[in-house]
């Protein structure tokens, strides 16, 4: 009968310390892992051991960590993965800027990108990679972007101009400054004013005087009820009067607006519109021959 549930091999942490006797420097065991820290000289013949003794068949991983306050800053952090026994592993090896660590790629040749990573993040070298380039950042990128001491901005910004037709890269130039964080909560309480805090007035005790006089109270009150009174009084206009203009006026301008006729004009038109309509001529019919 198949397990509901994959069956996770139980390793014993003190073999594999008394295995890995005279070559790590301390083995523990964290959060269902072990943790194996070796030298840089001892991690060949650690990972073959491991490898081909304790059946840690696959590199998984190579990641990067950062410690600015130690002397040996950054820590390579190997984690293989046995599939005979479902069990992880974890190997650290601590260097700085300078020193190499041996490179991998003889034991498994996946390791040679997975050395680039790191290599471009951290700018930790490796010594024995064929082709130890970035991989990650851009061509003529400075600097190592996952160091903690990494400005968060970069140091030169990439754009396309229009002007040279091509991708430019150019210094970095922020119109505002990144701020800076104390991790003081204002909820609670900082010990300084937070920008536009001072804007904020206290507000007043309950039952305070009001900053206006007695008499400027009932200016304002009445001003107040003679506004109202003519806002509730609607405009009505029942008859041309009450425009303002009046039907005498309005008469002067419809007279005004009217041509002027010419002298006899309306002698004429009254002539002309009194006389009957004269009756449209008809045509006789056209006598034929033989007739007499």
């Amino acid at each position: 009968m198949s397990s509901p549930a994959p069956v996770y091999a139980t390793v014993d942490v003190e073999g594999v310390r008394q295995a890995l006797a005279g070559l790590a420097r301390d083995v523990r065991e964290a959060v269902g892992e072990i943790a194996v820290h070796v030298d840089r000289g001892n991690l060949i013949a650690t990972m073959n051991l491991l490898r081909d003794a304790h059946e840690y068949q696959q590199l998984m991983e190579i990641a990067g960590v950062d410690y600015p306050d130690r002397a040996e800053r950054f820590e390579v952090v190997y984690c293989l993965l046995s599939v005979t026994r479902n069990h992880r592993i974890r190997v650290h090896v601590s260097t700085d800027e300078v020193q190499p660590v041996p490179s991998v790629t003889g034991i498994w040749p996946v390791a040679g990108w997975l050395e680039r990573e790191v290599y471009d993040m951290y700018g930790v070298l490796f010594s024995g990679n064929a082709d130890l380039r970035r991989i990650l950042t851009d061509y003529g990128f400075r600097g190592h972007p996952q160091r903690k001491d990494f400005p968060l901005t970069g140091y030169v910004e990439l754009r396309y101009s229009e002007e040279a037709k091509r991708v430019v890269y150019e210094p970095v130039q922020l119109a505002q400054d990144f701020r800076t964080f104390d991790f003081m909560s204002p909820w609670e309480g900082a010990e300084y004013v937070l920008p536009g805090d001072e804007k904020v007035a206290q507000p007043e005790a309950k039952g305070a005087p009001t900053p206006l006089k007695a008499d400027e109270i009932a200016k304002a009150d009445a001003k107040l009820a003679a506004d109202k009174v003519s806002v509730d009084k609607p405009k009505t206009t029942e008859k041309p009067a009450d425009t303002g203009a009046g039907a005498a006026a309005n008469a002067e301008a419809v007279k005004k607006t009217r041509a002027p006729r010419k002298p006899g004009a309306d002698k004429d038109s009254v002539s002309q519109d009194s006389a009957p309509a004269k009756a449209p001529a008809t045509r006789k019919p056209r006598a034929k021959k033989g007739d007499a």
